[in-house]
Formats: C-alpha cells, sequence, structure tokens
C-alpha cells in the first residue's frame, strides 16, 4: 500500500525560510500527482500547491505565489517545498498528498490521495 510521509517543519521567525519533503513509497503508479495543504487551527484545510510528474502542471494557491516553490524527484519519489518569506498566517500542519492515476493538477485529484500525517510549521512574529 502507499505511504506517504512528510519531514521538515519547525519554528522560525517571520521572514524566515523551510523546506518540506515528503517521500511516497508502495506506488503502482510510478507517475503520481503530489501536492501540499495546510490546516491551521480553525480552520479548513486548503491547497497550497501542486505538481504533476512531468512538471508541466504546477498549481499554487494564491496567498503562497512569489514565496513557495514545489519541485519533486521522481527517481526517489519525494516532494519538496521551498518556503521563503514565511509570515505568521502561514502557521499550520502541511500535509503531503500523493495521488496515482491522475495526470494534472486539476479537479478534485485530492479525494483520491494517500495522506500523510502532516509535519508543523509554526512562524513567529
Amino acid at each position: 500500500r502507499v505511504q506517504v510521509a512528510e519531514s521538515g517543519g519547525g519554528l522560525v521567525q517571520a521572514g524566515g525560510s523551510l523546506t518540506l519533503t515528503c517521500t511516497a513509497s508502495g506506488l503502482t503508479d510510478e507517475e503520481p500527482v503530489m501536492g501540499w495543504f495546510r490546516q491551521a487551527p480553525g480552520k479548513e484545510r486548503e491547497g497550497v500547491s501542486c505538481i504533476n510528474w512531468s512538471g508541466d502542471s504546477i498549481y499554487y494557491s494564491d496567498s503562497m505565489k512569489g514565496r513557495f516553490t514545489i519541485s519533486r524527484d521522481n527517481a526517489k519519489n519525494t516532494l519538496y517545498l521551498q518556503m521563503n518569506s514565511l509570515k505568521p498566517d502561514d502557521t499550520a500542519m502541511y500535509y503531503c498528498a500523493v495521488a496515482e492515476l491522475y495526470d494534472y493538477c486539476s479537479g478534485s485529484w485530492w479525494l483520491d490521495a494517500n495522506w500523510g500525517q502532516g509535519t508543523q510549521v509554526t512562524v513567529s512574529s
């Protein structure tokens, strides 16, 4: 079965940077769509960014554009999220989602995704 594991969260001051990593294993489809979501206390989970296998379908939430960069290493089934200029509003649990049999970051791909347990990002002011 597919297993997803995130790492790289932590405590950082406003304006700082963090890089999150997500590793997927047990895949039967070697070209899954992968993405990041986050959930802050008392708020709904929201999409952060998504990338397909070939990298020609990439999505960023408007509030992350220009600050966050998503990338992946297909040989390692690993996904990254470089987060710069972090703000206290970025404080949340960040989750990685991996969806097999999807080719693009479109539609509701996350509904068929496998999820990790999350990694906490806390940005202090």
